[in-house]
């Protein structure tokens, strides 16, 4: 249930806990007036009896005064009283108020001692105001109830939009926020608890933001620093195999496949310093890739007898950036290439739309390239994961993206 239903029910249920609890005092004030009116007359009458008693010595009758809004009698016996009446004193000797048949309705009150005659008794259905109109009365307080509910609903649902709506304007704007590009939140007023916490929000994203652009420009900024002298040790390297015997080249073998990871390390930390495209990538073949690395590895390869067997067709495809493809294929080839079992065979195969790479060997999650830990993060950015197995005395290693078809 949303917040702003919360509130809302909340305040409909408290104004008609309220207004069900002021109808109930509404009609016990009502009852209560009435029975004190019809006692005060009671009363009045019983003062004058108990006078005449004291001076002549026996209980005169009830006065026949017109001024009386109802008639009162002396019943010195039980044996007097309506029989309605007597049976409720039979069960009930202190009762005062009894309710009688045929719509009548008593009031009585003992003379001498609680309990004991002699009573005097008043038949005041003919005076009774509240229990007639009870039903009236009731249908009024509860339209009335109801339009104050309806109201307390109203305004509840006025006052739940106006809270709820910078939540509601917050949660859309952190829904939409990206960690490349962390938005901005709207401040509310000065004073607003919720404009307090999105000022809050917002400083946090604003320190969040400062760190990861101070991130990505060191990324780029130590990339770009090392991009030259790379370039220099490979074009020496390069110039040297030509001039070099074979012995040299063995030894010039390793410096070029380090200089190569490296220039791949910082690559990669390029990319990873930019922002990925929003749009759809188209996908990117994956045979000409391979194909690229083994021609520029096949002298590394001749010298640890490793042979490649790839069963890739031309249609197979990859969701990502040619750029990345190649960076992530290079990286874990390499890996295969330093970590696997010389004489060995690199099996890359095609299988329900994942690219996996099988080796002999124990394999080696943290490889010699770039890095398997910074070829994941390159693939979670890109919405896909590698993923690993070891089975029988191979390792493998597979691809895996959302949507890949």
């Amino acid at each position: 249930m949303t917040l702003q239903r919360r509130l809302m029910l909340t305040f409909a249920a408290f104004t008609l806990g309220v207004a069900a609890l002021f109808g109930l005092f509404a009609m016990a004030f009502t009852y209560s007036v009435e029975d004190r009116f019809i006692e005060q007359l009671l009363q009045r009458e019983a003062t004058r009896l108990r006078a005449e008693h004291a001076r002549h010595g026996r209980w005169q009758a009830a006065a026949a005064d017109m001024r009386l809004p109802m008639p009162m009698q002396v019943h010195e016996s039980a044996a007097t009283l309506p029989a309605d009446v007597a049976a409720a004193l039979a069960d009930e000797p202190r009762r005062t108020e009894i309710a009688g048949t045929q719509g009548r309705h008593y009031h009585l009150m003992p003379l001498v001692r609680q309990g004991q005659p002699p009573w005097l008794l008043a038949e005041v259905s003919s005076q009774l105001i509240v229990r007639p109109m009870r039903g009236e009365l009731l249908q009024w307080l509860a339209g009335w109830g109801l339009a104050v509910v309806a109201l307390a609903g109203l305004l509840g649902w006025l006052l739940a939009r106006r809270v709820s709506r910078p939540l509601a304007q917050l949660s859309e704007h952190m829904r939409a926020a990206r960690p490349q590009a962390l938005p901005r939140l709207p401040g509310g007023a000065p004073g607003d608890e919720i404009g307090d916490m999105t000022r809050s929000l917002d400083a946090l994203l604003e320190r969040t933001r400062d760190f990861i652009e101070r991130e990505q420009a060191f990324s780029r900024d130590a990339s770009h620093e090392l991009r030259t002298p790379l370039a220099v040790l490979r074009i020496g390297l390069d110039r040297l195999q030509p001039q070099a015997d074979d012995a040299q080249r063995r030894e010039l073998l390793p410096l070029q496949t380090a200089v190569r990871l490296m220039e791949q390390t910082v690559a990669t930390l390029l990319m990873l310093a930019r922002e990925p495209a929003a749009a759809p990538v188209a996908p990117t073949p994956i045979l000409p890739l391979v194909e690229d690395w083994v021609l520029a590895h096949a002298a590394a390869l001749d010298a640890r007898a490793l042979r490649i067997d790839c069963r890739l067709a031309p249609a197979d495809a990859l969701a990502l950036p040619a750029p990345v493809l190649q960076l992530v294929l290079a990286s874990l080839l390499a890996n295969a290439l330093t970590q696997g079992q010389a004489g060995g065979c690199i099996e890359i195969d095609w299988q329900r739309g994942s690219l996996s790479l099988r080796n002999p060997g124990a394999g080696d999650t943290g490889g010699s390239g770039l890095g398997l830990g910074i070829v994941q993060r390159l693939l979670a950015q890109h919405g896909g994961r590698l993923a690993f197995e070891q089975a029988g005395g191979q390792t493998e290693v597979r691809i895996d993206l959302k949507g890949n078809a």
